[in-house]
């Protein structure tokens, strides 16, 4: 006689699979053309004002993933906003970086780059303009 057991294995394995499978067959179908047009939800409009942009530190725009520095005065630079060790969030500017929460990594003001890891790639650069006293990516 055979006999069809459910094993604590299977239910585990089946779990695991079933949490894998869905997020990724929801990001399929997210309609998501993939464009980089457009960094985030906020919008192709102006950043931030480069008056708000303090000599030697920076702002984050969380709603567009991006952070908008001024490294020496009248010298801006943007960035991702999105650390490139795990992808969460940068959340502060100080001290001449930009800091992630999550695992202490932290990347120049000046070009992104590495700092302190355990990321070990820069930040990307976004392209951009200054246009009417405002930073507008480009």
């Amino acid at each position: 006689m055979s006999e069809s057991r459910i094993t604590r294995r299977k239910v585990v394995t089946g779990t695991a699979m079933t949490a894998v499978g869905v997020p990724l067959l929801a990001a399929c179908g997210s309609g998501d053309t993939g464009s980089s047009g457009d960094s985030g939800s906020g919008g192709s409009g102006p950043l931030v004002a480069t008056s708000e942009v303090p000599v030697g530190g920076g702002v984050i725009v969380a709603d567009r993933n991006l952070v908008a520095t001024q490294p020496t005065e009248g010298t801006f630079k943007v960035f991702s906003s999105i650390c490139t060790h795990r992808s969460c969030p940068v959340t502060k500017v100080a001290g001449g970086t930009i800091d992630c929460p999550c695992h202490g990594s932290r990347f120049s003001i000046e070009d992104g780059s590495v700092t302190q890891g355990p990321a070990t790639s820069a930040l990307e650069e976004v392209a951009f303009e200054v246009t009417d006293g405002e930073i507008v990516p480009s």
